[in-house]
């Protein structure tokens, strides 16, 4: 099986090294040149939970690769349209497109570019911050889950065996909305506190005011779900996201990976979506909307953030 994973971040790392570590004919994809250079020299680096590795993976810019099997779709929400039209020619006809991004709206978008019979969604609860190009720090694991499989589609559980031999805890569902929200509701819990707080998850629960904030976001996202006659994977959402906080305590979550390095964030695809949802369904978000407008308002004032005496030179708190 040929595998193309699309964005060179912390996940889409990951997973095109553990794949290409398994024998797989996996290649990056990666929109800036000098960092494809770079990975295509020094390689892959992955550290944590299993090991110190290194793995070549050979990485490509905007040239079209052999066709490949499986289009893994890696990059940051608002990027999805762009990168799935820019890859929509290479694939065959038969070629499956599956991604596990954070969020609402990318299923859909996929499905528009590539048609729904050839889109598979699904969600990943491993743990990955980016250290530098192509150097990755796998902090937590947890399950991967893909689908629809309606128990007939063969090719499913041939991209489901690859994730095995690559190491991964998978499964596959027939339902994507479930698994979408179920982890769009633990994302809207998580991402947004540690990003304003600048917190790794497992501090969340053990800040008692923190706690109550993410229960309720939790709260909002679940009863806008239950608004919109979705069942959630698991039954206890609270419960669900207090796990998942300590089962990647040491992990940064990507949200606070952006806004340590100026970046857009995903807030919209996430609490911004709820509060959408919400207001579509007539279910009161007010946290979840505070949450997004205070993430987005960061973002507007990267430019303006007062220098921190510990990292700038002298002191510009006083005047003279």
């Amino acid at each position: 099986m040929k595998i193309l994973v699309v964005g060179p971040g912390a996940v889409g790392c990951l997973f095109a090294a553990r794949f290409r570590k398994a024998g797989y004919d996996a290649t990056l994809l990666d929109y800036r040149p000098e960092r494809a250079d770079r990975i295509n020299r020094e390689g892959i680096f992955i550290e944590g939970i299993l090991g110190d590795y290194r793995v070549e993976v050979p990485v490509i810019t905007p040239e079209a690769p052999s066709r490949p099997d499986l289009a893994l779709i890696c990059v940051k929400a608002n990027q999805t349209r762009q990168a799935a039209e820019q890859i929509a020619d290479w694939l065959p006809a038969e070629g499956r497109v599956l991604t596990l991004q954070n969020g609402l709206g990318n299923f859909e978008v996929l499905q528009d570019v590539f048609g729904p019979e050839r889109v598979l969604g699904g969600i990943t609860a491993e743990g990955a911050t980016v250290l530098g190009p192509g150097r990755i720090r796998h902090a937590g694991r947890g399950d991967t889950v893909i689908g629809p499989d309606p128990g007939r589609d063969e090719t499913i559980e041939q991209i489901a065996e690859a994730f095995r031999q690559a190491g991964f805890a998978i499964r596959t569902a027939e339902r994507v909305d479930q698994l979408i929200w179920g982890k769009l509701i633990v994302n809207a819990g998580i991402n947004a506190l540690t990003a304003l707080l600048r917190v790794k998850n497992g501090r969340l629960p053990e800040l008692p005011t923190v706690s109550r904030l993410m229960d309720d976001l939790v709260r909002e996202a679940t009863a806008v779900a239950a608004a919109r006659g979705i069942t959630l994977p698991y039954p206890d959402p609270i419960g669900r996201v207090m796990e998942v906080c300590r089962a990647t305590a040491d992990n940064i979550a990507s949200m606070l990976q952006d806004v340590l390095k100026e970046r857009p964030t995903e807030i919209a695809h996430i609490n911004g979506a709820i509060v959408t949802e919400g207001e579509r369904c007539g279910v009161s978000t007010p946290i979840n909307r505070a949450l997004t407008w205070l993430v987005q308002g960061l973002e507007n004032s990267y430019a303006e953030r007062v220098p921190d005496p510990k990292t700038s030179p002298g002191d510009r708190t006083g005047a003279g």
